[in-house]
């Protein structure tokens, strides 16, 4: 009888039974004098005993402010020493966090902050071009739920406190009051929401407990051989599960060191931080690590303290991996595969794997978690080798969608498997590789973008009738936009009319690189469009065959 598609990770180390806050106090004890968080572009240095004070003063703050178990505190910040501080305080005081990507706009922040029902806001004054209080004004009236505003920095502003000030509220909080709150926490309450796009159009709240990110970031950890001698660069955002649990929580649950070389990725501060810091991990996109090995600068870095890391996030071409670890002295390279619903791995390569396997697959499953890869149109098991649907169960899976029972039973079935929407085959060995998507979400560099967000906005320009958005190949970022238009009759819109209409009024990275003009779109005989289609003609009219030839994982 042929070999099914279904395997399930074991472990000699057994899950992990303790809430994030009582995992990092041990941590801060045992390794109180070892260096913890560097922020290389805030010039602050952390060991594990000081970065705990500061922890254990934002869960005071957060009780003195009347922030009571269960709540939700969002965090709108680029990568800073703050939003760690904020990562392991938080969850102390039963707290959850929300995280709120960097490049949303004020519509995308109204959101994430009503849908969530946010009670208190910590955020930057501004990251590159976005006035974040400016932004915040525009839509805070909108907000009833939002009674409190924490400003990262010393801005005085309206209706607001500063970090230091909120800091300073627990004070008059001891420590018992601290250890009674962490008491009444336990590790399957939800700690944690993060906006992805799934397989709706608008972006629901992966809400995440103790459970799910802790595990899942230790066993990420253990698989890189991670000791507290381990040095991780982070040039990956924090908002996401890459910086937040394949870095923050990897290094937390070993004692390793969070360096981080800047607010945002820049190749050459991460060359910088890698040789002067001598770290021994350096993590990102292939994008990233495509421009780093591209910096004019490279070969005047020493990179030989590099060991591992992770590449992740898109689709990883098998050449970039393999300049990588020959140019980079990254042999213990992995490639890991999950999304934020599942905590996020689900699959690792592991660090002495042939490197074959590294370059040509997302590795095998991780511990105690399962996968199996079923026929879309049955929901039957595949037999090795064929290609299906890759579903993930296990304690890795997110308790569920905040406060969308609907979308989160269509994502999780009543047997608890996780359908991810990505086609994949799994060989014999029970190695996985990701082959393509059911789902028609656009991966870009690394961000999940969903197709309908985008036609949805840009349905409200007055001269478009009808849109549609697809991926297209691209050599840099995996993916790229595109947007299919049909314009109102009698009207006439250039292509950069369009991006115009859309720089500043939703995220950067939404903005479509290409925009094809239609009289209409290639359709089955019942009317359903063909999304494959018309990728493939795009492909072709763009001169992107090259783009897609690339081989990846």
């Amino acid at each position: 009888m042929a070999k099914t598609s279904y395997v399930s990770g074991t472990s000699d180390r057994p899950l992990i039974g303790e809430t994030i806050g009582q995992f990092f106090d041990r941590t801060a004890v045992e390794h109180a004098a070892r260096e913890a968080l560097v922020s290389r572009h805030q010039g602050l240095r952390y060991t594990y005993a000081a970065l705990k004070q500061q922890t254990d003063r934002l869960a005071k703050a957060c009780i003195a402010a009347g922030i009571v178990k269960g709540e939700r505190v969002g965090i709108w910040s680029p990568n800073n020493a703050e939003w760690v501080i904020a990562q392991f305080g938080t969850p102390k005081a039963g707290v959850i966090l929300v995280n709120i990507n960097p490049a949303y706009r004020a519509s995308e922040l109204q959101y994430a902050l009503r849908q969530s029902g946010c009670s208190y806001l910590i955020l930057a004054e501004r990251f590159k071009s976005s006035d974040y209080l400016a932004m915040l004004g525009e839509v805070r009236d909108t907000l009833p739920d939002l009674r409190g505003v924490v400003v990262l920095g010393q801005t005085k502003a309206p209706d607001s406190q500063t970090w230091d000030q909120f800091l300073a509220l627990g004070e008059t909080v001891s420590d018992e009051q601290l250890a009674a709150r962490q008491g009444e926490c336990d590790f399957d309450d939800a700690i944690n929401i993060q906006y992805t796009s799934g397989t709706t159009g608008f972006p629901k709240g992966a809400t995440l407990s103790h459970h799910n990110i802790l595990n899942n970031g230790y066993f990420i950890g253990e698989t890189l051989r991670y000791t507290p001698a381990d040095r991780v660069c982070i040039p990956v955002p924090f908002y996401h599960c890459f910086g937040m649990v394949l870095a923050n929580l990897a290094c937390m649950t070993h004692g390793s060191a969070m360096i981080l070389p800047n607010d945002a990725f820049d190749p050459l501060s991460c060359l910088e931080a890698v040789q002067e810091e001598r770290c021994t991990s350096l993590y990102g996109v292939p994008t990233m690590f495509i421009a780093e090995l591209d910096h004019p600068r490279f070969k005047e870095f020493d990179l030989r303290s590099l060991r591992t890391g992770i590449m992740a996030g898109s689709p990883c071409p098998t050449e970039v991996m393999k300049r990588v670890v020959s140019e980079m002295h990254m042999t213990d390279v992995t490639i890991c595969y999950g999304m934020t619903e599942t905590s996020p791995v689900s699959t690792q390569s592991h660090v002495d794997d042939p490197l074959e396997k590294r370059v040509s697959t997302v590795g095998q499953i991780h511990p105690f978690a399962e996968i199996k890869i079923v026929d879309p149109s049955t929901g039957q098991t595949v037999t090795r080798g064929a290609t299906g649907e890759l579903c993930t169960r296990g304690y890795l899976v997110m308790l569920g969608y905040w406060n969308n029972p609907e979308a989160t039973a269509h994502a999780i079935d009543r047997e608890r498997w996780m359908h991810t929407g990505d086609l994949a085959t799994m060989d014999d060995e029970g190695y996985v590789n990701i082959v393509g998507r059911i789902k028609d979400m656009i991966i870009r560099g690394g961000e999940n973008v969903y197709p309908r967000e985008i036609e949805e906005f840009l349905y409200s320009h007055p001269k478009i009738a009808d849109v549609q958005v697809i991926g297209v190949p691209d050599v840099k970022y995996g993916e790229e936009i595109c947007a299919w238009v049909r314009v109102r009759e009698g009207c006439t819109v250039t292509e950069e009319e369009i991006k115009e209409y859309c720089r500043g009024q939703i995220a950067h990275y939404k903005v479509p690189r290409y925009v094809r003009f239609a009289e209409g779109f290639p359709m089955t005989v019942t009317g359903k469009i063909q999304k494959f289609k018309m990728r493939e003609i795009s492909t072709q009219e763009l001169g992107l065959e090259s783009a897609a030839s690339i081989q990846t994982a």
